[in-house]
């Protein structure tokens, strides 16, 4: 389980800094990218449910 929380806290924190990135060097628009992120990790907190741990779960074996 640790491995998968390290890969989900990569996963995140690449895309969030890839997109602020992106937004402010390329096109404002890039900052959709964190902003549907962040959203999507507002309700995972409500709903228990990650797109991110879910694909995790089926690609990466149990330790």
């Amino acid at each position: 389980m640790k491995r998968k929380r390290q890969l989900h806290d990569g996963i995140a924190g690449a895309l969030i800094t890839a997109g602020v990135a992106l937004g402010y060097y390329v096109n404002p628009l890039w900052l959709l990218v964190p902003g549907i992120l962040g959203v999507t990790l507002l309700q995972s907190g409500f709903t228990g449910f990650c797109p991110v741990y879910f694909i995790l779960d089926r690609t990466c074996p149990e330790e």
